[in-house]
């Protein structure tokens, strides 16, 4: 820009903020916060339209076909239909790409009626929130992808309660987790198949350690995925010790049964509980011999630097937890996958990439 366009914009620019200034209410000029948002109203309303010649240029001029409004964060902007082909605006969308990210990133943290009045305050633009749910239910978000080698994962089980008429019990239904650990995570709801054939889809090392606490569900979902000579089972150590502290009784015994499961000594530590009939200690026995080949030296897993904790999935079904079961949350089925997709895209860092598409 050379030093005369530049004077000549500052000229330009103090009439028109003398002329903006003389139409401003003079209740909207009381306070610092008054006047921002009534610079802001302008700049939207009234400059950012006319500087229309950065998109009619980007897209090759004035255009021809059939015109559209299209809102952004800088205003309202009518283009042609070839010029929205061109800019990369998706035929029939009415909103920009990057104010659609903004209602994305606003959705995967709170309510749609709650990102409606949130964008409204943070960009000045209204998108009212029913078109925000429209959004979401048909943005195409990709699959996450592992960029390294499938060391370890762990599978955990969240619920997610369905929208019921006014007056009816509340329907709770299951969702499964699955987090590569270091790596990234997804969310599949009521759909098992599609859990194991992600997974699978993923790049494996020759060892994968399967963690998981003492759920069926879990160990019948590692069945599916990898093959025998890859799959390494591990009982969560923490689930292990969880369990082992809610028989309760003599505080030694339960020091010695713990020091005992840490080197995999699983027929060791049933000996502690001989004669011990109460009904923990029975459950507790009958757990430790249902999963006995799941449980290794963790001692020497560690110092292998083997993982020995699902600590990672269960970290994400929380995270999960935060959107999905916020107060008063209800779900239509058909748009649970939806938002448990677009949640773990932004808990895996991936929230740019998969909503720029």
């Amino acid at each position: 820009m050379t030093p005369e366009e530049q004077q000549k914009i500052q000229i330009n620019l103090q009439e028109i903020a003398e002329i903006l200034y003389k139409n401003t209410p003079v209740d909207n000029l009381q306070s610092f916060e008054s006047v921002e948002l009534s610079v802001r109203e302008h700049l939207i309303e009234t400059v950012a339209p006319e500087i229309k010649r950065f998109f009619f240029n980007s897209a090759g001029g004035k255009g021809s076909g059939r015109k559209r409004t299209i809102k952004s964060c800088v205003g309202e902007i009518t283009l042609s239909s070839k010029q929205a082909q061109k800019l990369g605006v998706k035929k029939g969308s009415r909103l920009s790409p990057n104010l659609e990210k903004c209602c994305l990133l606003l959705v995967v943290h709170e309510s749609f009626a709650n990102a409606e009045r949130d964008l409204k305050m943070l960009t000045g633009i209204y998108v009212p929130h029913s078109t925000q749910h429209r959004l979401l239910e048909r943005y195409k978000l990709p699959e996450p992808e592992a960029t390294e080698q499938v060391k370890a994962l762990s599978i955990d089980g969240g619920n997610v309660r369905l929208r019921t008429h006014e007056g009816e019990e509340s329907i709770w239904r299951n969702y499964k987790a699955v987090k590569i650990h270091g790596q990234v995570g997804a969310a599949f709801f009521q759909n098992n198949p599609d859990l194991v054939a992600w997974v699978n889809s993923q790049p494996q090392s020759e060892a994968i350690t399967c963690l998981g606490d003492g759920h069926d569900g879990v160990w019948n979902l590692f069945n599916q995925i990898g093959t025998i000579e890859q799959r390494r089972e591990v009982l969560d150590w923490y689930h292990l010790i969880e369990n082992l502290h809610k028989v309760g009784g003599s505080v030694k015994r339960l020091k010695r049964a713990q020091n005992k499961l840490w080197q995999g000594s699983t027929v060791e530590a049933l000996t502690e509980f001989v004669g011990v009939t109460s009904k923990e200690s029975e459950k507790f026995q009958k757990y430790l011999r249902k999963h006995q080949s799941r449980i290794p030296d963790y001692q020497n897993y560690q110092h292998l630097g083997i993982d020995i904790g699902s600590g990672a999935v269960e970290s994400l079904i929380k995270q999960i937890g935060a959107r999905i079961k916020i107060v008063g949350a209800q779900w239509n089925e058909k748009n649970v996958p939806q938002i448990l997709r677009l949640r773990c895209a932004y808990l895996n860092n991936d929230i740019k990439l998969s909503i720029s598409a």
